[in-house]
């Protein structure tokens, strides 16, 4: 059956990559008129029917990058579960259409434009924005200038983007978005980073992140000189006051944990005093954690435990207390500031 055998009849409005998968995948059963792209003038849109012809054909439509190694940079996120986030951003933002664009500008008309730094920044998320270009419009020409973890001054041109004017208009601000998100994190990040410089610890975060961008978040963490936490609930046991509570004790609810605790998984416990410590030092587990404890406190800590568990500060972390903290001997400081309060950063799109 010919999935469009009907498209002279369809009304409404079909995303650009859609009419040219076509040409991405060689099959005639695609190959939809441009008249279709149009919105109709009753206003009718059939996308639902549209989406359900071809989502079969356009899952394999985007252009793969022949030639490059999907794993020749390092990052916290998999291309192909980004792409999946990537489609429900654009179904957001675009809804049944780009209205300003499908009235104004021309179904060929093309562009050049630039993604620039509107202020000094660490940069996160470039290969993301591109990405966003390209599952929206696998056809346009999208070059990065710059890579994640950079230091840029206001100005600075971050990516290029080339080809039909709509497309790119259409993608825009979702490509800003994420790239203006995660360039924040990675910004605050290094600002904290640095202001521990010269002593042992190392920044941590945490899972205070957005829900559904937390592998992108901590990706950008990372780029900030960050280092990651537990990824998820799965990567890693944690016992905090409430399984305590629950357990009775550290010791208890450690000997239960490490009944089933797959062999090469590490224990880190939260302790809000010095009792608590002396408890965990004797369960001899990996981690400690030093919860929301004073600063007198963090060093008595660092001295009981005495190299025999990593030592990690957290509860309350802020820019103003980080450097005494980091002075106590502690290994690890982890602060949910870093996601949960950076700023966006200012970057913008525009003709070059």
């Amino acid at each position: 059956m010919n999935v469009l055998e009907d498209a002279r009849t369809i009304r409404g409005f079909i995303p650009p990559r859609y009419l040219r998968a076509a040409t991405v995948l060689n099959k005639t059963a695609l190959d939809v008129p441009r008249s279709a792209s149009r919105i109709d003038s009753n206003g009718i849109f059939y996308i639902s029917f549209v989406y359900k012809c071809i989502s079969e054909h356009v899952a394999t439509a985007h252009e793969p990058v022949i030639g490059r190694n999907i794993w020749e940079s390092a990052s916290m996120y998999d291309s192909f579960v980004v792409d999946r986030l990537i489609d429900l951003w654009l179904t957001e933002d675009v809804g049944s259409c780009d209205l300003t664009v499908q009235v104004m500008i021309g179904s060929d008309e093309v562009g050049n434009f630039l993604m620039n730094a509107r202020e000094p920044m660490i940069v996160s998320g470039i290969e993301v924005a591109m990405r966003v270009f390209k599952r929206y419009d696998p056809t346009l020409d999208v070059v990065p200038r710059v890579k994640d973890g950079d230091k840029v001054e206001k100005g600075v041109v971050l990516l290029e983007v080339r080809g039909l004017a709509r497309s790119v208009l259409t993608a825009e601000r979702t490509a800003l978005n994420i790239a203006q998100r995660m360039s924040g994190i990675a910004n605050e990040t290094s600002r904290y980073v640095a202001a521990i410089a010269g002593t042992k610890a190392r920044l941590v975060d945490t899972r205070k992140t957005t829900p559904g961008l937390r592998m992108l978040e901590k990706h950008a963490v990372t780029s900030g000189g960050g280092l990651n936490h537990r990824l998820g609930l799965d990567n890693g046991v944690m016992i905090k006051d409430n399984h305590i509570a629950i357990c009775g004790s550290i010791a208890a609810a450690v000997e239960r944990a490490r009944k089933k605790l797959p062999v090469l998984t590490k224990l880190e416990v939260e302790c809000d005093n010095l009792d608590q410590v002396q408890e965990a030092i004797k369960a001899s587990v990996d981690v400690i954690m030093l919860d929301n404890m004073p600063i007198a406190d963090m060093i008595k800590a660092v001295g009981l435990i005495d190299g025999r568990a990593k030592v990690e500060a957290s509860g309350g972390i802020r820019f103003e207390t980080i450097r005494p903290i980091a002075e106590t001997g502690v290994d690890y400081i982890s602060t949910s500031k870093i996601t949960q309060a950076a700023p966006a950063v200012d970057i913008g799109l525009d003709e070059a």
